[in-house]
């Protein structure tokens, strides 16, 4: 019977279009066959058997990798990455649930290009919330045209994801930018407009960036050691007021919502902040 133990191992670092020719000619499992060696490798752990699942289904990956094309990343990588999300799907495979092996694997092999498209591209920054993510891969495919997104287009597209309007105005912006190179040409003349000219920050020394770190460590447990001095009330008030990131709550919020005036929520305020400075002061002393 002819298996994939007889056949080299490919290797994606040497030519693309050899390896791809190599997976291909790996011969696909019979439901039978396929069953079997995962029996083997869940309760004999036998890495041969495991060896023959994975090599016989590489050939999924590259077609998985191929629809990544379009986020400029190369090719290899992105088999490469799918590659290890086939290894964990044939790790986890329980081969008693009636379901083959490559439709359980597709979720793992997308997932894990997905972390490698999301670590590696220029977007990473902006996808980090799951309706992001949605959004970062999707966008392309509803696109009914290279033009821009028509409003009607727009809401459209944020009502199936499951984002806000500006958000897919900012992401089809994104999309549609150009790189630019961190470090000017050789021969380029402009070399003071090169991102690398105004990125690099010149008191990031390390040792000032280690000392700078212990500073804000050291801060932030002296906030907090003070606010563990106040009331609930007092405590509750200081951090809607100025410890909120957006959109800090007003006097007039906090009066209605504790049922007092403003300005006692003022007094409570002006209290509690003059107990922390005290706190601060004797933990940096």
């Amino acid at each position: 019977m002819s298996n994939a133990l007889n056949l080299p191992v490919p290797s994606v670092a040497g030519s693309l279009d050899q390896y791809i020719q190599a997976v291909n000619r790996v011969p696909i499992l019979s439901p039978a066959r396929e069953l079997e060696l995962a029996r083997r490798y869940r309760r004999d752990d036998d890495l041969d058997a495991a060896r023959e699942l994975v090599l016989s289904h590489l050939r999924v990956v590259v077609a998985i990798a191929r629809n990544y094309l379009g986020y400029g990343l190369p090719h290899a990588d992105l088999i490469q990455e799918g590659n290890i999300g086939l290894m964990k799907a044939v790790k986890r495979f329980d081969p008693e649930r009636g379901v083959r092996l490559v439709s359980f694997a597709i979720h793992w092999i997308k997932a894990e290009i997905h972390e490698f498209v999301l670590r590696n591209w220029r977007l990473v920054r902006i996808a980090t919330t799951k309706a992001q993510r949605k959004l970062f891969f999707n966008l392309r495919s509803m696109k009914p045209s290279l033009d821009p997104l028509s409003r009607d287009e727009i809401r459209g597209v944020a009502e199936a994801l499951n984002v806000k309007p500006e958000e897919v105005v900012e992401m089809e912006t994104r999309l549609a930018g150009h790189e630019m190179s961190l470090e000017p040409a050789v021969d380029d003349d402009e070399r003071s407009f090169a991102p690398i000219a105004y990125l690099a920050d010149p008191d990031a020394e390390p040792s000032e960036v280690i000392e700078a770190n212990e500073t804000a460590r050291l801060r932030a447990e002296g906030l907090e050691s003070a606010l563990s001095t106040l009331d609930a009330r007092s405590r509750r008030i200081i951090e809607a007021r100025w410890l909120r990131e957006k959109a800090p709550a007003t006097l007039h919020d906090l009066a209605q919502e504790f049922n007092v005036s403003a300005e006692r929520i003022r007094q409570i305020e002006s209290k509690a902040m003059q107990k922390m400075r005290g706190v601060l002061a004797q933990s940096v002393g």
